[in-house]
């Protein structure tokens, strides 16, 4: 990352101060750059309103117990800093990115108790309301799950997902979803739903093989509220490639249709009438949040 885009992101937070990015430092020695100990959010802004973010902190604070990690912030701080970095850099769209990780020590293993956790922050401008996957749709493969067991924490050990991401690419598709004993789990940064014949919406089942998404959960609601049947289990790569439609959800991307699936082309390679729908609801959900 060159000097120029470090410095296009204006100011980041580091343990609650705002420094300019060219200027931000965090310890070598620091367990979430030696041990990917560390736990992340990512809060997607729209017209500078943070959106859902009381979901996505709540989900910090679970990541964190999880982990045996106690965050020395009160939630109305992390809210505060959130606004003003927004603020700061006059963001109108895109998202804030915070990571807290255990804290700097000397190498080991064992994890000191008495550390002092690292907090880092920063913004990135992107479009969310309007974009090329949302209106066209995407190309995923599948690809065999190798990360750890509990996905349901959303830790820094990102390498896996990565890696399944640059396969994806390397096969001319956007993205991989992961697949263990026979059943799709998730994406490599999304929550993964697909579309019967019969009209009936599914997407895995929560618990320590998934990250329990903030836009998941929203997506479940409205298509419920929409007169559609979300069944929460998991589903085979065959389900996938012969269903009807299909489509992701994550904070960043809100929805994205997939039009194909391992070469297999769905709801004639452009997205489906349940899945503009469903995003329509979301982006009206989206829409209620901004003053």
């Amino acid at each position: 990352m060159n000097i120029e885009a470090v410095q296009s992101l204006g100011w980041v937070v580091v343990n609650g101060d705002f420094v300019p990015a060219s200027e931000a430092c965090i310890s070598p020695f620091d367990r979430g750059f030696l041990f990917a100990d560390a736990i992340y959010e990512v809060t997607t802004v729209v017209s500078s309103t943070l959106i859902d973010f009381d979901p996505h902190l709540a989900r910090l604070r679970r990541s964190a117990r999880a982990i045996g990690l106690a965050l020395p912030w009160e939630d109305h701080d992390l809210q505060t800093l959130h606004k003003d970095l927004v603020s700061r850099n006059q963001l109108d769209e895109g998202y804030v990115y915070l990571q807290v990780s255990r804290g700097a020590g000397l190498r080991d293993f064992a994890i000191d108790e008495h550390m002092t956790p690292t907090l880092f922050m920063f913004s990135q401008a992107r479009s969310v309301m309007q974009t090329s996957d949302a209106q066209n749709g995407i190309k995923v493969i599948t690809v065999p799950e190798t990360r750890w067991a509990h996905r349901d924490i959303k830790t820094a050990a990102l390498l896996p997902a990565s890696l399944a991401k640059q396969k994806a690419k390397q096969a001319g598709a956007q993205d991989a979803w992961f697949v263990e004993d026979g059943r799709i789990t998730e994406g490599s940064s999304n929550n993964a739903f697909i579309v019967t014949k019969q009209r009936e919406i599914l997407t895995r089942d929560l618990g320590q093989h998934v990250l329990p998404g903030i836009t998941r959960a929203a997506i479940i609601r409205l298509a419920e509220e929409q007169g559609y049947q979300v069944i929460e289990r998991g589903f085979t790569v065959i389900e996938a490639e012969s269903a009807t439609e299909a489509f992701f959800t994550s904070a960043t991307a809100f929805a994205i249709p997939v039009v194909e699936i391992n070469g297999h082309q769905l709801s004639s390679g452009k997205p489906g009438p349940v899945f503009q729908a469903i995003r329509a609801a979301y982006l009206d959900h989206v829409r209620s949040q901004i003053p």
